[in-house]
């Protein structure tokens, strides 16, 4: 089960307006989206101790309060990725954190905060897979399945949402906008800003992951 957005009615808050076009999903929705996700898992992980390995740093809030709606014995750890490129464009895949705990013949849930173009879940999946666990399934917030290069699919997904570049919720643009309690639209006119600059005049950064 899924649930399409298309946006929300909710005002964004004052203090983001001029960079937040609009709330795509609010913080209750997503409350609730969760709570059925939750469920999902539970079934049907029930009888078997998972490991949920969930990938830094986007997926924090969301990890957080899946994990907390979870019943199951379970095992926590993280896969450290990042894309560096300039403006929205990703670029190389760097793995920044190994994972601590041997998955071998474990059942693994791994956690995204979004599935977009498929290439980083593709990479992490064979990642994983080289490490021989018992099974893989995938939980992601987000899927935007119109700029997917990858066949990838995620076996739990919270929202399906059209191709626009979305911050809040753990989703940053240039490490800004994580702490948002919803998932917005970004202005355009903010990355744009970025990627009109000249490579020498911008910061280094890492770019949004796909």
């Amino acid at each position: 089960m899924f649930v399409s957005v298309a946006g929300s009615a909710a005002r964004v808050p004052t203090r983001w307006r001029k960079e937040v076009e609009r709330i795509l999903i609010t913080d209750d929705a997503i409350a609730q989206r969760i709570r059925e996700m939750s469920r999902e898992i539970a079934r049907d992980f029930k009888g078997r101790e998972m490991v949920v390995v969930s990938l830094l740093n986007g997926t924090v809030m969301f990890l957080a309060d899946l994990i907390r709606n979870l019943s199951l014995p379970l095992r926590l750890d993280f896969i450290g990725v990042s894309s560096y490129g300039a403006g929205t464009e990703s670029g190389d895949l760097v793995f920044t954190k190994e994972l601590r705990l041997d998955v071998r013949g474990r059942d693994v849930l791994l956690v995204d905060d979004i599935l977009d173009t498929g290439k980083t879940l593709f990479r992490v999946l064979a990642k994983l897979k080289a490490l021989k666990p018992r099974r893989i399934k995938t939980c992601v917030l987000l899927n935007k399945a119109a700029r997917r290069v990858e066949k990838v699919e995620a076996d739990y997904v919270g929202f399906e949402i059209p191709d626009f570049f979305v911050i809040g919720y753990g989703l940053d643009f240039a490490e800004r906008y994580r702490n948002l309690p919803f998932v917005g639209v970004l202005h355009s006119h903010v990355y744009k800003q970025v990627a009109a600059k000249p490579a020498s005049a911008r910061k280094p950064a890492a770019s949004p992951r796909s």
